[in-house]
C-alpha cells in the first residue's frame, strides 16, 4: 500500500524535502525558457520580463511536482 502523502527523498544518508529538487529543476527549465525567449526576442512584448520569469518558474515547479514527484 502506497502512502499518498509526500515524503522525503533519500540520497544516501541524507533526507531531502521533495520540494527542493522541484524548485531547482524548475529554475533550470525557466532559465532555459528565458534564454529562448530572449533569443527569439519575445520578451520585448512584456512589461516586466522578470515577473514573467517568476511566473514561468512557478509553472515549472507545479509541473515537475505534479508529473515527477507527485507531491
Amino acid at each position: 500500500m502506497n502512502n499518498p502523502w509526500p515524503h522525503e527523498l533519500s540520497l544516501g544518508d541524507l533526507y531531502v524535502s521533495p520540494v527542493i529538487p522541484a524548485v531547482l529543476l524548475g529554475f533550470l527549465l525557466a532559465g532555459i525558457t528565458a534564454l529562448l525567449m530572449n533569443r527569439l526576442k519575445l520578451t520585448r512584448w512584456f512589461y516586466a520580463p522578470s515577473y514573467i520569469f517568476l511566473a514561468i518558474w512557478l509553472l515549472y515547479i507545479v509541473l515537475v511536482d505534479k508529473m515527477w514527484i507527485h507531491f
